[in-house]
């Protein structure tokens, strides 16, 4: 309750235009003819595949939870193997990502569990060593079993999706009813998902609600699937809104000195999680 009684002071202090940055930030997420032909391809495969079928199948698969055990740290390095092949605006390998947009929230002055939220949000992109490919692990997320949104990036690759076929996954609520919920709608699976599971008990429900859909750019940035939200939701979007200043417009060419502020960041993973737990 504390946490969402702070949220506008909190987005004043995420409104100052003084961070580091290179690009405007019309710069960022642009998804047209100018973008990289192989964003666009990442997004045509992942927008054929992401089935009903498919996403129900990984839930089964992963959300027991019994892939491995490990600690945050050996995730993270397992993590920073990748390249993320959805992302337009960040040449830089992952773990910098991370530490941007930590240091970003950090510098502004958000609580430590906010800061924690940013170092990790991006973790469950891990899936990629257990043998997933990009398309079922990065990029945009979106709900599954409805139809599809035209705010969501590349909306005409849809076209190939096998659940064009379903008439009852093309209408507006397909398998889901009015405002439902988000926690009762599946979204196209990837690491938000993943990765909610995997840190739900250890962190304060703000946090879980941000890395569980701070890929959902087509209702936190566009306004889409309200239809679907529940006075929850309504209330927990300005939490994604308020993240998504961090998570997108920290990614520039800044180099920041990681060995410095490691000792920041080991203090705050031993304050919220055990040495090891479930993947």
């Amino acid at each position: 309750m504390l946490a969402v009684l702070a949220l506008s002071t909190l987005i004043i202090a995420s409104s100052n235009e003084d961070k580091p940055n290179i690009k405007n930030k019309e710069e960022y997420r642009v998804y047209d003819e100018t973008t990289p032909q192989h964003v666009k391809d990442f997004y045509r495969v992942n927008h054929i595949n992401q089935t009903v079928e498919f996403v129900l199948r990984k839930e089964k698969e992963y959300l027991p939870l019994r892939h491995r055990k490990m600690g945050i740290w050996e995730a993270f390095r397992i993590f920073d193997t990748l390249v993320d092949e959805s992302d337009p605006d960040l040449d830089l390998p992952q773990r910098y990502h991370l530490f941007q947009t930590a240091e970003a929230l950090r510098r502004d002055g958000h609580p430590r569990w906010l800061i924690l939220t940013g170092f990790i949000h991006d973790l469950g992109k891990l899936l990629t060593a257990f043998g997933e490919p990009q398309w079922a692990v990065v990029g945009d997320t979106f709900p599954v079993g409805c139809a599809y949104s035209d705010k969501i990036v590349f909306p005409e690759y849809f076209a190939s999706n096998p659940d064009q076929e379903i008439s009852l996954y093309q209408t507006t609520y397909g398998i889901y009813s009015k405002r439902c919920g988000l926690d009762n709608v599946h979204m196209s699976w990837g690491h938000d998902e993943y990765l909610y599971q995997v840190v739900k008990n250890y962190l304060p429900p703000e946090a879980c609600y941000i890395i569980r859909y701070h890929s959902f750019y087509a209702a936190h940035l566009h306004g889409a699937y309200k239809h679907l939200m529940s006075a929850h939701d309504e209330r927990m979007l300005p939490w994604l809104e308020l993240f998504r200043n961090y998570d997108l417009y920290s990614k520039t060419e800044e180099k920041l000195d990681l060995t410095a502020l490691m000792p920041y960041y080991e203090d705050l993973i031993s304050e919220f999680f055990p040495s090891e737990i479930d993947w």
